[in-house]
């Protein structure tokens, strides 16, 4: 059998089959069982899955606990795309820290101490977008109406990227942000 001309009596499948081709078929059968059976295990095993909650909100109220936290926990402010001012906020360790996801940013600006935990609180104010911790491997969906509540525990001082992985629209490639890890004082 050819794979350019079609079968002379045009019943393909009545044609034998070639041994490389069951070979193949065997190969992708083999790994497909592979990769079904390894998904149970690293959801049991594996360290990526993060526990998350979320929880019906309204914008109003989460925007008020937001606030709170920025009046509260305020220490500079961080020069952002057209020349806006973003607060960075150092809340107390273990505590409730909140982001806000809307067209096109992350506010504010959060600043964590390395190995201390936090619970971050996100929620969207307008579309559907993407939390992504860069270079950690964190991704949540952030919902509109939805506060997303993560326990999270910085390992190692630095800057990390926040990006927006879910396309919410013509400024989508500029919503990102920054989150700053300091030693533990």
């Amino acid at each position: 059998m050819s794979a350019i001309q079609p079968p002379a009596n045009r019943l393909w499948w009545k044609e034998p089959i070639e041994r490389i081709e069951i070979t193949w078929v065997l190969i992708a059968f083999v790994w497909s069982m592979v990769l079904f059976f390894m998904m149970p295990y690293w959801h049991v095993f594996g360290s990526q899955n993060l526990a998350n909650e979320a929880y019906k909100n309204t914008p109003e109220k989460f925007t008020a606990k937001t606030q709170e936290m920025v009046d509260k926990y305020k220490v500079r402010e961080e020069t952002g795309l057209n020349d806006q001012k973003i607060p960075v906020v150092h809340p107390p360790a273990g505590g409730d820290v909140y982001l806000i996801a809307r067209l096109w940013q992350w506010w504010p600006i959060l600043e964590l101490e390395a190995g201390q935990t936090y619970r971050l609180h996100l929620m969207s104010m307008d579309w559907l977008h993407g939390f992504s911790l860069q270079p950690e491997n964190i991704n949540i969906e952030v919902h509109p109406n939805y506060e997303h509540v993560l326990t999270v525990q910085p390992t190692k001082a630095g800057t990390y990227s926040i990006i927006c992985n879910e396309y919410c629209g013509l400024n989508h490639h500029t919503m990102a942000s920054r989150l700053f890890v300091t030693e533990k004082k």
